[in-house]
């Protein structure tokens, strides 16, 4: 496809910006920034402000991190939930903050500073929220002239071509200097793509290939890229989807793209209404959970398969085999029923309180692609943030490290856990009951099977804590551990750089 005709498709749809408001503004409900002063839960240090940028600062280390993890961890999160008094009424909605962890040997230093995006920049100048986010509409205020006047650069990080890039949802990638962190302005593919949707979880191949989507809810359209491992965009496309869902995450194998479904259908009529983008989202559950499978090297060549409903924020991995059947695909995620977490878990801790949803359930896929048949196992282990070695990204694998163990709802995971795709034997550490576990990260080393990096929250003590563990002895706790003299906002993604 011609780049100005993808172009075109990209503002297909009333010419309308990819997440333009039309229409009445919806109200705003009062108090959300006084419930949650007044709230005595012992954890809202979560989902608390982060008042400033953090200057490098020296952590107090115990043990020794081994020396395949020397390098940085970089991770982000939303950390500016309120502003002029007022309060975000998403977890998702706040103002990124990208972190990094120096770590070497008995030395650990963290650095943290906002992403300064044009939207937080106009805002804190104007001591108030200019304009909406995800999941909040504030009343009176102007609406969305672009995608990226919402961005908020929160989700996920990228480093790639000498950039550690801030990843969004419905944007641009904001581009971040790896020592400093400050902001370098906003990453553009090509001049067709410029405020194109490039999703928060882009799948590095183990030759350096980054491939990734963006979801473009008012055209219907599911954009495709590839990526050299230097950077420079190789390709890109758009393709309608009927029906189009919320996307979160995707998987890869050797030969093919995996996108699984959820129906989570995008209603352009609530939209023009004054709704969020979030609560323009329908659950049609008579859809089921869809499968698309695209060829990575022809993506023309699609194909849909369909699963039991249900729900899902992230993939952990996925790999194919040729069988006497056919071609096979394995797939496991962390399934929840519906998307009840996603409205309501993530809003109520912007007042400090907790909904109670059932954490989703670490559920494994096999898509026979010769028959179009698809079935799934559910492996009864409650699981978020799921990870693979790097190495297995795309190739077969036996283990997923993720968070475990919900403590009163959704989102405070307070385990770290490995469990194998194919027994469904798990293993795990929890830090105590006064703690909430984050994303944590495998790292390769030449012994197997390396080592797993992450940090957790002890609210107890209004302290962060980056861990390492031997990624084969989960349960024998960790091997070495950097305790942050103060609290970190909890975040979502991060990645590891070796020095």
């Amino acid at each position: 496809m011609k780049r100005r005709d993808l172009l075109q498709r990209l503002v297909a749809g009333g010419g309308a910006p990819l997440l333009a408001h039309w229409g009445a503004q919806a109200k705003t409900p009062t108090g959300w920034q006084a419930q949650f002063d007044a709230s005595s839960a012992p954890w809202k240090s979560a989902f608390a402000t982060a008042p400033a940028d953090l200057p490098l600062t020296a952590t107090r280390v115990r043990g020794r991190f081994p020396d395949a993890v020397t390098g940085t961890l970089y991770r982000i999160g939303p950390a500016g939930h309120d502003l002029g008094g007022e309060r975000n009424q998403h977890w998702f909605d706040g103002d990124g903050m990208a972190h990094r962890f120096v770590i070497e040997g008995h030395t650990v230093h963290h650095q943290g500073r906002y992403v300064a995006t044009s939207k937080r920049m106009a805002e804190v100048n104007a001591g108030r929220r200019l304009t909406e986010g995800f999941g909040t509409v504030f009343e009176g205020r102007d609406e969305p002239s672009s995608p990226d006047s919402m961005n908020a650069a929160n989700i996920s990080v990228l480093p790639v071509g000498g950039d550690v890039l801030a990843l969004w949802e419905g944007g641009s990638a904001t581009r971040l200097d790896p020592q400093s962190l400050e902001t370098r302005g906003l990453k553009t593919w090509r001049p067709d793509l410029a405020g194109a949707p490039f999703s928060a979880h882009p799948r590095v191949a183990a030759d350096g290939t980054i491939w990734n989507f963006g979801v473009h809810p008012h055209a219907g359209l599911l954009l495709l890229y590839e990526i050299g491992p230097g950077g420079v965009l190789r390709r890109a496309d758009a393709f309608p989807v009927s029906n189009i869902p919320m996307v979160h995450d995707f998987a890869m194998t050797a030969k093919h793209l995996v996108f699984l479904l959820p129906p989570l259908v995008y209603d352009a009529q609530r939209r023009s209404a004054g709704a969020s983008m979030l609560d323009s989202y329908v659950w049609r559950p008579e859809l089921g959970m869809r499968v698309l499978v695209v060829n990575k090297h022809d993506w023309k060549q699609q194909q849909t398969l369909s699963l039991p409903t249900g729900f899902l924020f992230h993939i952990g991995n996925a790999w194919e085999e040729e069988t006497t059947t056919g071609t096979v695909i394995h797939l496991d995620y962390a399934r929840a029923d519906d998307a009840s977490g996603l409205f309501k878990d993530t809003r109520e801790v912007m007042r400090a309180r907790l909904a109670g949803t059932a954490g989703p359930v670490l559920t494994v896929a096999r898509l026979h692609l010769r028959t179009g048949k698809a079935t799934q196992a559910d492996l009864g282990v409650e699981a978020e943030f799921p990870h693979v070695h790097p190495r297995h990204v795309g190739l077969r694998h036996r283990h997923v490290i993720h968070a475990t163990k919900t403590s009163g709802g959704l989102p405070l995971w307070s385990a770290v856990a490995a469990t194998h795709v194919e027994t469904g034997v798990s293993r795990r550490f929890s830090h105590g009951s006064e703690t909430i576990v984050e994303e944590h990260v495998w790292v390769p080393d030449g012994r197997a099977p390396g080592w797993v990096i992450g940090t957790h929250l002890d609210y107890a003590q209004k302290k962060t804590v980056l861990s390492c563990f031997a990624a084969d002895a989960l349960t024998e706790g960790p091997v070495a551990q950097a305790v942050l003299p103060y609290a970190l906002p909890l975040g979502l993604h991060g990645a590891f750089v070796a020095a």
